[in-house]
């Protein structure tokens, strides 16, 4: 499946497993189901992520989070966005390794699948065929406002950018005699 960061497309060093049997596998990503199993069976100077579905509680995944090196949320269908939640809250619980959106996403939901904190995009092969990397990194930079708090920089923020003119325009006007 094609990988794509913010740059563009990019080579995979990850390499799914369908169970716990992570042996000989440097960078290894396993099923939720599995997790536990292969962290047990973890060998140092190896790489652990994986593969969780979009309605896993964060919760859940948190004691796991120190561990892992990678997490990739599932994307059932582009319009099924539980999984931009859900990385936001991965981030707040403090992962830092790569955040995976895995799926069948849409180029028009690539910004905000960055801003979401997401790190790569693995797309199947259907749909990397149907948007080129060129559609995905058009459609990264087509928005430079956003209206969702915490996303990215205060300075893109429609609605703090008010704030900050409001506060201004006071200032300037309380400086005034």
């Amino acid at each position: 499946m094609p990988l794509l960061d913010r740059n563009g497309a990019r080579a995979d060093g990850w390499t799914r497993s369908e169970g716990a049997a992570i042996d000989n596998i440097p960078a290894a990503i396993v099923p939720w189901e599995f997790l536990a199993e292969a962290l047990e069976r973890q060998v140092p100077g190896q790489s652990i992520g994986v593969l969780i579905p979009n309605n896993l509680p964060t919760a859940e995944l948190a004691p796991f989070l120190p561990r892992l090196a990678l997490v990739a949320i599932a994307f059932p269908a582009y319009s099924d966005g539980r999984g931009f939640s859900q990385a936001r809250q991965i981030r707040r619980a403090g992962f830092g390794g790569e955040l995976r959106a895995s799926g069948p996403l849409i180029a028009d939901q690539f910004a905000y699948a960055l801003s979401c904190g997401f790190d790569t995009v693995e797309l199947p092969e259907a749909s990397a065929a149907r948007q080129p990397v060129e559609q995905w990194l058009r459609a990264r930079d087509s928005f430079s406002r956003t209206y969702q708090r915490g996303y990215g920089t205060p300075e893109r923020n429609i609605l703090d950018r008010r704030r900050a003119a409001r506060t201004d325009a006071a200032a300037t006007s309380a400086a005034t005699p």
